[in-house]
């Protein structure tokens, strides 16, 4: 073999080897995501009742965004949105589907990283995933995509669901909504009961999610890992081992929020939440239950996050992951006497959000943000090209700059009251059908951050109203004007 035929091969192997070991220098990324989870249930967010002492300790060693907000108020939109790099209106993804038809072949959050050398794994509910009918199935209960709901296939290297006994754990059960009179039995589907349950952590799906993310973590510590840990609690049914219960007990001494006479008198119909204490005819009792039930559900959550946390350091990975925590969108507790999610007030429309990079300060960060926002501050603190198309804004600046601002205003919808939010740093402006047909509201969010009083109807408001109103035309005009229609 001749010299040059030597040199050149060597060569060839040298970038061979480069290429394959290069991607191994780019930080790991750890997306944790709870469902249903509202900022008001952490201490780190300044609850008084909360037990999560994993999730605050790592908001003490990360960024801790006190004003993040989901572009969807319930899961289907929310998940579409933030993994493909789009507002729900943009790929049509205004319920339960998968954002893969409106994208075509461009690339989603986590396959981006796949496409750039990572290993990339969900575990659970990443993607929307029936809860409870799909983790009792393993997979989803519409039996879609083979069982894994919206998920999307490509965007994975390995996938992993984690089946649960959900509503069916033996245990000290109660069904709480439309059960006035307590003789209903604990029942399935997405509603409100609570089952304190026996056996430890491993019997319920969150238990096997840790597990199995703790696995994954301790077998990639040689190739760079996007990996998406998906939690199913705190959303109903409120089901955890008994013993994350034991603080919250007895129920009757947790404080509800303070009731408003009057508080839906000046808001439209479409404002008033799908779910209230009046149409789930929950007494005093079972609403401080409820409360229990999901307090012991992010206690248990938060007991797996610690789990996973804990993999990540004993692998020597602390110093090279960047690690996400946050929640596909908020959660009312009773405020303004409404439950669950959809409602556009900041308890359903803002998040927990946490993201701890290597080599950054932990900081409080008050800047608006967004779930969207994702995908492009990964992708630009991991070294891999940043997509144009992508909708969200890059906060790589706010690590060493927390009090900077990378957006004036956030969008944010809920589909199922055709509602719309526009939320800035003094006003909320919420509007139902792209004509208001179906009312607005306005907050001034200075002078009145619980959202009690609606100025959208006073004349010396209405210059305020108009101005909103022409955002929300541009923002909808904007957020459509996309490249999902060209090849």
């Amino acid at each position: 073999m001749n010299r040059s035929r030597c040199l050149a091969l060597a060569l060839i192997c040298v970038l061979a080897k480069t290429a394959h070991t290069a991607p191994a220098t780019r930080p790991n990324v750890l997306f944790i995501i709870a469902d249903d989870l509202t900022a008001t249930a952490l201490a780190c967010y300044g609850s008084p009742l909360a037990r999560t002492p994993n999730i605050d300790r790592l908001a003490t060693q990360g960024t801790r965004f006190t004003r993040a907000f989901c572009q969807g108020t319930y899961c289907g939109p929310s998940r579409a949105s933030f993994l493909s790099g789009y507002y729900p209106h943009a790929i049509g993804a205004l319920a339960y589907q998968s954002p893969r038809p409106a994208l075509g072949a461009r690339a989603t959050w986590p396959q981006h990283f796949k496409n750039a050398g990572y290993y990339t794994a969900r575990v659970s509910k990443i993607y929307h995933m029936g809860v409870p009918g799909g983790i009792e199935t393993g997979g989803n209960s519409q039996q879609t995509n083979n069982g894994d709901g919206a998920d999307d296939p490509a965007s994975w290297t390995e996938k992993f669901n984690s089946p649960g006994p959900e509503w069916q754990a033996r245990g000290i059960g109660e069904t709480l909504e439309s059960n006035p009179d307590g003789k209903k039995p604990v029942v399935g589907g997405n509603t409100f009961v609570v089952v304190e349950a026996e056996g430890d952590d491993l019997v319920h799906s969150d238990g096997k999610t840790a597990a199995k993310a703790v696995e994954i973590i301790k077998q990639h510590t040689d190739r760079p890992f996007f990996l998406a840990v998906g939690f199913v609690r705190p959303h109903v049914p409120f089901v955890a081992p008994k013993k994350y219960f034991e603080p919250f007990l007895p129920y009757d001494k947790l404080p509800l929020p303070p009731k408003i006479p009057g508080d839906w008198d000046d808001i439209p119909k479409a404002g008033i939440n799908y779910k209230t204490s009046l149409n789930m005819k929950m007494n005093e009792r079972q609403q401080k239950k409820a409360l229990g039930g999901y307090l012991a559900c992010v206690a248990y959550m938060d007991a797996q996050v610690g789990l996973v946390l804990a993999a990540l350091t004993a692998a020597g990975l602390d110093d090279n992951t960047i690690v996400i925590f946050t929640s596909d969108h908020g959660y009312h507790l009773g405020e303004h006497d409404f439950w669950a999610k959809v409602s556009l007030r900041d308890e359903s429309s803002m998040v927990p959000l946490i993201i701890r990079v290597p080599g950054k300060k932990p900081s409080v960060c008050p800047a608006l943000t967004e779930l969207l926002d994702l995908f492009p501050t990964t992708a630009a603190l991991c070294g891999l090209e940043v997509p144009t198309r992508l909708q969200g804004k890059n906060l790589t600046r706010l690590f060493d700059e927390p009090t900077a601002q990378v957006r004036d205003t956030i969008f944010s919808v809920a589909p199922s009251s055709k509602g719309f939010l526009l939320r800035d740093n003094s006003w909320a402006y919420l509007q139902y059908n792209e004509n208001a047909s179906a009312g607005i509201e306005l907050f001034d969010v200075r002078r009145d951050p619980q959202q009690y009083t609606n100025l959208a109807q006073k004349p010396e408001f209405a210059g305020i109203v108009a101005e909103f109103q022409a955002k929300l035309a541009a923002k909808l005009t904007a957020v459509r004007t996309n490249d999902l229609g060209r090849n």
